[in-house]
Order: C-alpha cells, then sequence, then structure tokens
C-alpha cells in the first residue's frame, strides 16, 4: 500500500487591519462597489455644492446690517445683516423693547437649570426646589406688575423664551402623566385601562394643530361666564397632553419588555405593586426607551413653532412678524430662516448628545 502523498496546505491571506484612517475607510465607504459607488457619487456632489455654499454663506456675505449692500450681493452673497438688524424682534419678539432685558434675564436662568438638571451632582432634593424658584422668578420678570415692574401681557411674550417655557413646561408635566398613562395601559383594572386608552388615542388621532385650536378657541366656549383661562396655559395644556400621549406609548413599549418572570418573581418575595415598578420594572424601562424618549423631548421642542396659528409668537413666528412687516428685508426672509434653524439644530443637538451620555452611564451601571 503506497503512502499517501504530501499536499501543502494553500497559505492564508494576512489578516486585514482593521485599525486606523485606511481600515475606518475600507469598511465604511468601499466596502464593496455599491458603496463605493454612493461614496464617489455623494462626495461629487458634496465638493460641487460645500464650496459654492461656503462661498455664499460667508466669503461673500455681508455681515453689517447695510440694505443698500445687501440688495447689490443679492443672487451671489447672503445678507446677514438682517440677523443684524431684527435680532432683538426675533429673538425676543413683541416684547417691550425697553424692557427686553426682563425676558434675557429669565431665559439665562431658565437654561442654567436646564444644565443644571443634566448634570449628576445636581441631582438632589433641593433641584425640585430649585425649579420651582426658578420659574417664579422666571414668571415675575416676564409678567411683572410687582417690584416695580411694568405689566407685560401674556400675548406679547415672544421669541426664544416663550419656546423655552413651552418646551420645558410641556416636557416636565408630560413625563408623569405619560408614566401613569402607560400604566394605565397595561393596568387590570377595566374602567382605568379603558380611560387610558381612550385618551391615549383620542390624542393621537388628531394633528397638534387642531388640538391647540381646541384648547384656544373651542375650550373658553364651554366655560362658565365671565370666567377666562389665560391662552397661554391653555395652550400649555394643550401641548402637554399631546406630548403625553405620544410619550405613554413610547414607555409602555419599555414596559412590554420586561420579562414577566421578573414581576412574579417580585410578587413571590413579597414586593407590593408599587414597590415593583419602582424598584424592578420602571428603572430597566425607562433605561431601555432612552433615545425614544429623548426623540419624543426633540419633536414637542420643534413641535412649539405651531402655537403661532392661536397668535403666540414663538421663535417662528417672531421671524415673521420682524421680517414680513418690513418690505425692505422681506427679500432676505431666507437668512432669518437659517438663523432660527441654527438656534433648533444647537438645542436639539444638544438634546441628542446627552441621550447617548446617559445611555452610556446606563450601560455602565448594567456592567457594575
Amino acid at each position: 500500500m503506497s503512502a499517501p502523498t504530501f499536499q501543502p496546505i494553500p497559505p492564508r491571506p494576512a489578516p486585514t487591519n482593521t485599525e486606523g484612517v485606511l481600515a475606518w475607510l475600507r469598511a465604511n465607504l468601499f466596502g464593496d462597489w455599491k458603496t463605493a459607488s454612493s461614496t464617489l457619487i455623494l462626495g461629487g456632489l458634496l465638493l460641487w455644492f460645500v464650496p459654492q455654499f461656503l462661498n455664499w454663506s460667508l466669503f461673500s456675505a455681508i455681515w453689517a446690517p447695510d440694505l443698500k449692500a445687501c440688495r447689490a450681493a443679492e443672487g451671489f452673497g447672503a445678507c446677514w445683516g438682517v440677523v443684524a438688524e431684527k435680532y432683538r424682534l426675533i429673538i425676543f419678539g413683541r416684547y417691550p423693547f425697553e424692557q427686553q432685558w426682563r425676558p434675557l434675564v429669565a431665559t439665562l436662568l431658565m437654561l442654567l437649570m436646564l444644565v443644571a438638571s443634566c448634570m449628576r451632582p445636581f441631582w438632589k432634593p433641593w433641584l425640585a426646589v430649585a425649579w420651582v424658584a426658578v420659574l417664579v422668578v422666571f414668571f415675575i420678570l416676564m409678567y411683572g406688575n410687582t417690584l416695580g415692574l411694568a405689566k407685560v401681557e401674556t400675548d406679547r411674550w415672544g421669541g426664544l423664551p416663550l419656546t423655552i417655557l413651552l418646551s420645558a413646561l410641556s416636557i416636565v408635566m408630560a413625563f408623569p402623566i405619560a408614566l401613569v398613562v402607560a400604566l394605565g395601559r397595561r393596568s387590570d383594572l377595566p374602567a382605568f385601562r379603558a380611560f387610558c386608552t381612550i385618551y391615549v388615542e383620542l390624542i393621537r388621532g388628531v394633528p397638534l394643530i387642531s388640538v391647540l385650536f381646541m384648547a384656544s378657541f373651542m375650550f373658553p366656549l364651554f366655560m362658565p361666564q365671565g370666567l377666562t383661562i389665560d391662552v397661554l396655559i391653555r395652550v400649555l395644556v394643550g401641548i402637554t397632553l399631546f406630548a403625553a400621549a405620544y410619550l405613554a406609548e413610547v414607555i409602555r413599549g419599555g414596559l412590554q419588555a420586561i420579562p414577566k418572570g421578573q414581576i412574579e418573581a417580585a410578587a413571590t418575595i413579597g414586593l407590593s405593586y408599587w414597590q415593583t415598578q419602582r424598584k424592578i420594572v420602571l428603572p430597566q424601562a425607562l433605561a431601555m426607551v432612552v433615545p425614544s424618549i429623548v426623540n419624543s423631548f426633540i419633536s414637542i421642542f420643534k413641535d412649539t413653532s405651531l402655537v403661532s396659528i392661536v397668535s403666540l409668537y414663538e421663535l417662528t413666528g417672531a421671524l415673521d412678524i420682524a421680517i414680513n412687516a418690513d418690505a425692505d428685508w422681506k427679500p432676505f426672509k431666507l437668512q432669518g430662516y437659517l438663523f432660527i434653524a441654527l438656534i433648533y439644530f444647537i438645542f436639539c443637538f444638544s438634546m441628542s448628545r446627552y441621550s447617548q451620555w446617559v445611555e452610556k452611564q446606563v450601560n455602565i451601571s448594567k456592567l457594575r
């Protein structure tokens, strides 16, 4: 019997480098011919578009509020002079010009509290008290009629302060409502479950504009004669209820992801319903849906632009007032919209990055 012939093993290719710039480009931009083709096409479009946009927006732009220079540069250079000319009206709306230091201070206080609330060292019991104090100071500064401050009706509030007020308060008030509604939709009590289901389906079945219209124009018709509720409060309630309905479904999705065995195990060791929810179910459920919750918050912030339909002129509405009322600057409305788009982007991008930080903190806590 002849000995078996030796068959050499063919050499294996060298392992591909998975680190460095070239490896990243190969994996993300040039993985196959389809990806490479898309990269080249999009890269070519960017090379064509970006230089022109930079030239229009920066290099050939007019930055001074010079109307004659802006008209001369029209077509090849942006006129940021419209922002320099109208920025106070865009930022503060119809608030009295000589009193605009008040919304400036109030807005800075609100932003300071929002930033502090996002930082772990400030997560103390006194934070809730600080929020109440800041809200009281905010309304005193904005409304006045006390401490020697002139009275300014809420229908004259506008611009960025109104946007931040509506979005911050609606987010804060919508979250606990959404939590209760999400738990209610999974409750064993038929009446409570039916009420929560009807609320969610009813609110989600209509657009926010309809809710704002009902809150602003239809709701006062059902009030007793002589009793009126400020339009700002009605709008705030409408946005809060609308946001809570959508947020409740996000939280309910997280609740459904919790294995039933954990709830049964909690019952076997004697935990009550609320102890189970507070210590076992809700921490896990909320951690699972952090991106969706922040996405809902971003939607609330952007949806405040719809309140102009009820004559509350937040950032977008204030821009319309600032530019549409002046025929000289009206042709440069695009630059005004780009300016407020930048403001919206800064806030929304900040919330998105904070969401990623929260996710990392949750993942670290799971590993411990």
